[in-house]
């Protein structure tokens, strides 16, 4: 009986192609016969998109998301206008990744930061989000009181979406699923270091739990030290599985069930 495993979160553009033999073909294969069923790319600019969905367009398993990264060029300005006319295709199922990430940025130096066009930028995906009924894809990094004020301020409640790639604290996690929000989980759980954030996989509830690969990057074990991709998320709902002390296909098949629900209600 084949698991159907969904990567809710991963950047298909930027895969190195020439390991797939220069064809997004082999990607959908790979996955596909890693039992991976369903895909999520992820856009961080407004130049990629077009690409993004372009491949969301010619393959059925794939959607796409649009927004501006946290960590992108402070100096590119996105309206809720703007956002919302780029969802009108029935592919974008998303608005993000958007968030806030006090960590790095791209060329700037975050040492004489303010952060505050971050925080406009965010709540302008926040406002476009409930404004097309589009759910949101989550990025924080160093930034998780100022993630949640504006999550509360801007109520973000009413349209919920992905914290990906969760990495905070358990309060953290159940501040976010009382605002309705899915916990997804990348690679980083199961690496040996990540004991607290094994801690959160084990209290999320079955209805809100969500596995990623956030490819090329953070491939989980046993894969380390390889670039990730799509097929990689069956590691991770294996390790979830042994984590929580349940099968894989019931990790499989909540996944699944939780990403549909999301995103196609």
């Amino acid at each position: 009986m084949p698991l159907n495993f969904v990567d809710s979160h991963c950047h298909l553009d930027m895969l190195d192609l020439s390991e797939f033999d220069d064809h997004m073909d082999n990607v959908i294969e790979q996955a596909e016969q890693n039992q991976v069923s369903d895909i999520l790319s992820i856009a961080v600019d407004l130049k990629s998109f077009p690409r993004i969905l372009e491949t969301a367009k010619k393959y059925p398993n794939v959607m796409a998301s649009v927004g501006l990264h946290p960590c992108h060029t402070p100096e590119e300005v996105i309206t809720i206008e703007q956002l919302s006319s780029l969802t009108v295709d029935s592919n974008v199922v998303a608005i993000g990744e958007t968030g806030l990430d006090y960590y790095m940025n791209e060329g700037s130096d975050p040492l004489d930061l303010d952060f505050e066009w971050q925080r406009e930028r965010f709540r302008v995906h926040i406002r476009a989000a409930i404004q097309t009924g589009k759910p949101l894809i989550i990025h924080t990094r160093d930034a998780r009181e100022d993630t949640l004020k504006i999550l509360e301020e801007e109520q973000a409640h009413k349209i919920g979406g992905i914290m990906h790639c969760f990495v905070e604290d358990i309060a953290t996690a159940q501040h976010a699923l009382a605002m309705g929000f899915y916990i997804s989980f990348s690679g980083i759980v199961t690496f040996k270091n990540a004991k607290s954030i094994q801690e959160v996989a084990q209290m999320v509830p079955d209805d809100r739990l969500l596995i990623e690969t956030d490819s090329p990057y953070l491939a989980p074990a046993p894969m380390r030290g390889k670039k990730n991709q799509p097929a990689y998320v069956a590691y991770i709902g294996e390790f979830l599985a042994d984590l929580r002390g349940t099968s894989v296909e019931h990790i499989a098949a909540i996944t699944r069930e939780n990403y549909f629900r999301l995103f196609f209600k």
